[in-house]
């Protein structure tokens, strides 16, 4: 099912994306999967058989309406009930924003450190990862209690360990190489 959800999400993407309303929408889908996943009604009603494919676009037209929805959403919500794909809401808006921040660029980062980072730390970590990836970095910061010291980072699906343990166990098989 991920690949059909991908597909959603690149659909909408190259049509937000084209017609510079990325973010409004971004927004707007997120609202509305806000809502569907906080309601089980609204999830039955989706779900349901018994409802026409008529009243659940009635049904998401109100909720787009009440959520200020643009006609890109809009129209999104109708394609997603007409091809029976309403269960997938939720990892097509999350496709959907890995979609739009890769094109846009941006990659989401995550760093581990075993002391708390300064701002000037963290600024200038966040620009060594941008000049290395090529992309604009959003980085969340968290403590690692497990690290000695050093950082570790994952962006996407690399890492980057700078940890101290790391760095003790290259030393350690440099010493174990030369002593063979």
């Amino acid at each position: 099912m991920k690949s059909a959800s991908l597909q959603y999400a690149n659909a909408l993407a190259d049509i937000a994306l084209a017609q510079g309303a990325a973010a409004p929408a971004e927004q707007q889908l997120g609202d509305f999967v806000a809502s569907y996943s906080a309601s089980a009604e609204l999830r039955n009603v989706f779900s349901s058989p018994s409802v026409s494919k008529e009243e659940k676009r009635a049904v998401a037209e109100k909720i787009a309406a009440r959520l200020g929805a643009s006609k890109i959403v809009r129209n999104f919500l109708f394609v997603v009930i007409d091809h029976q794909r309403t269960h997938l809401f939720q990892e097509i808006f999350e496709n959907f924003q890995t979609v739009l921040r890769d094109r846009q660029g941006v990659a989401e980062a995550e760093v581990f450190s075993a002391v708390t980072l300064s701002d000037a730390q963290k600024k200038e970590l966040t620009r060594t990862l941008e000049q290395a990836t090529g992309k604009k970095i959003e980085a969340k910061f968290s403590l690692d209690a497990s690290l000695l010291g050093g950082a570790l980072v994952r962006v996407g699906d690399t890492i980057y360990d700078g940890s101290l343990r790391n760095q003790l166990n290259g030393l350690r098989e440099r010493l174990t190489a030369e002593q063979t």
